[in-house]
């Protein structure tokens, strides 16, 4: 890697050297949000402060990945790579490329020191050795390397981000595989993990000239308002206590949009509500649930009148919350 294409990830997330995990997390969520290209519709520069957000905190927020940042600096990959099956090991001499990438092009033989960029700000390529033996179909697999009987070339696998817009629309991108351009269609319904197969795109067979398959895996970029929960949709929306115990009627966002929801009276923080049908989209058709998690804020700042009328509420109260803990003890 060049000194130009290294990148202060402490810069990027406008935190110290000596920031502390939460307070990576924190500079981390407040980019995020206002990065987000669902909040900056067409903005091209702002995707691409959000994908160095996620790069820097990727790796800022992996203990093991910021010891290897903060010892070896812009050879941080290059450090933890060295030694883990390649050939030549500790002793390869990184010296005579200009990035870690052009050496793993040489050491493959397949692009031809061409960087194999366009992969969603992947850093470069995994690959499988597969061997299929004759009679077996494709469900054997043999990755003790290959010599002049494989039938095909290695399997390359690489990462690909995309915004949970994207992943649940479904997108069409054009992608650079060394000298190569590929149009793939990704469907809807996508996760994190998820798997998308291009026949005949991996690495070539040098005896029989055939491919390999390449796999793109999926990485969603996170959102400041939908996450996962295994592989149910899920939002996190605040309540107001008045709100929580009279119930009613509140906005809540969907993939669609907002839809309006009622909630009981008498909800607990952390209770969860399902909205059906308003979930992820099912690869076999349909759409799963979304699930609603209610949190109960309080205000920090509250009116005269308020405060008058929480008050008189203290005063009539008639339940204790805190009753079945009266006589508690070891």
């Amino acid at each position: 890697m060049s000194a130009t294409d290294f990148k202060d990830y402490y810069a990027v997330l406008q935190v110290d050297k000596s920031a502390s995990a939460d307070d990576i997390k924190r500079a981390y969520r407040k980019l995020a949000r206002k990065w987000h290209p669902d909040m900056n519709p067409g903005d091209a520069v702002a995707e691409a402060r959000f994908k160095e957000v996620n790069e820097a905190y990727e790796v800022l927020s992996d203990a093991e990945k910021r010891k290897k940042y903060d010892q070896f600096g812009q050879y941080w990959k290059q450090a933890g790579d060295q030694g883990a099956g390649w050939p030549g090991g500790a002793g390869a001499d990184f010296g005579q490329y200009d990035t870690f990438e052009e050496f793993i092009n040489e050491l493959l033989g397949r692009f031809g020191g061409s960087s194999p960029g366009g992969f969603g700000g992947s850093s470069g390529y995994r690959t499988n050795r597969r061997e299929r033996s004759p009679g077996f179909g494709t469900g054997f697999d043999d990755f003790s390397g290959f010599g002049p009987s494989s039938s095909t070339g290695q399997d390359i696998e690489s990462p690909i981000q995309l915004s949970y817009s994207e992943a649940f629309h479904g997108v069409q991108q054009r992608l650079s595989l060394g000298g190569e351009i590929i149009n793939v269609r990704i469907p809807p319904g996508v996760k994190s993990g998820s798997r998308i197969r291009l026949r005949g795109k991996g690495q070539m067979n040098p005896y029989n000239r055939q491919r390999g398959d390449l796999f793109l895996i999926v990485e969603l970029v996170s959102h400041p308002i939908f996450t996962f929960d295994n592989d149910t949709l899920v939002c996190e929306i605040p309540v107001a206590p008045d709100e929580a115990v009279l119930g009613g009627a509140i906005d809540v966002p969907t993939p669609d949009g907002t839809v309006t929801m009622n909630i009981p009276a008498g909800i607990r923080s952390g209770q969860t509500l399902r909205l059906r049908g308003k979930g992820w989209p099912n690869p076999k058709g349909g759409r799963g649930d979304q699930f609603v998690r209610i949190v109960i804020t309080t205000p920090k700042q509250i009116s005269a009148l308020e405060r008058e009328y929480y008050e008189k509420i203290r005063a009539q109260r008639s339940a204790d919350p805190r009753q079945h803990l009266k006589n508690v003890k070891l």
